[in-house]
């Protein structure tokens, strides 16, 4: 399976800088074998959406009501996102889940509410270097993993290590094999032999200079890409060094 190479711009870029960035990234994208996403904020992925019309890079949002519409001011329902032509979402990132008190039921329920209104959900989990530093980031995640995913799962699994979002820190390739297969292991317990084919992207500083080698790990299907997805060469450099099948 393709390795999947998703930017989460999170809030960033005014309209026509938007515009700007998915356009030289869909400039950039031609010959390479990785599934392409970008994830503009909610504001902006109609504008996104048209710019890459005709282009092989999807785009998504990077959040989703679990109601499809309703008395619930200043959020986004999974339908409106697909009508604007997102599709794929990214859901339960920790910036959310810490700054916005998301529990692991809440994002099963926004999860459920995506892949009903037509989106195909990335569903993040991942440890803080508190729980890293007490020796708790397997029994984290897997608790994130049974709270979070719905049966059926038909998404994308995202771990990242929250000590490693936007703070330079990168896992070591050993602690990424180690927790990837971790998280692998806890699919197939929960799905069967359908966890064997979930996806399992790795989001935490990835840069084009550490691409190739996170992404050669067992068991990592791509890249949740935070800052140097707001670079289009940067975007392009890491999306070169995935796997294309």
């Amino acid at each position: 399976m393709r390795q999947l190479i998703a930017g989460n711009w999170k809030m960033h870029c005014l309209a026509a800088e938007a515009v700007a960035l998915a356009q030289g990234i869909a400039a950039g994208a031609s010959g390479i074998g990785a599934e392409l996403l970008v994830c503009p904020t909610a504001l902006h992925v109609a504008a996104v959406a048209q710019a890459l019309q005709g282009s092989n890079v999807a785009v998504g949002g990077q959040d989703c009501h679990q109601a499809k519409q309703g008395a619930h001011t200043g959020d986004i329902g999974g339908p409106m996102l697909r009508d604007a032509g997102a599709s794929w979402v990214i859901l339960g990132h920790s910036e959310r889940r810490q700054n916005h008190g998301e529990t692991d039921e809440l994002v099963r329920e926004k999860t459920l509410a995506a892949v009903e209104a037509g989106l195909t959900p990335i569903v993040c989990v991942g440890e803080t270097a508190d729980q890293r530093a007490g020796g708790q980031e397997t029994e984290t995640v897997g608790w994130q993993l049974a709270g979070s995913l719905p049966k059926p799962f038909t998404g994308v699994v995202a771990y990242e290590p929250v000590w490693a979002i936007g703070t330079g820190k990168t896992a070591t390739e050993q602690d990424v094999a180690t927790m990837h297969a971790f998280i692998r292991e806890e699919l197939v317990r929960q799905f069967g032999d359908a966890g064997q084919i979930i996806r399992i992207l790795y989001g935490g500083s990835v840069k084009a200079a550490n691409a190739a080698s996170l992404m050669a790990v067992p068991n990592v299907g791509g890249a949740l890409v935070g800052g140097a997805s707001l670079n289009a060469e940067e975007f392009l450099a890491i999306a070169r060094a995935a796997r294309a099948g």
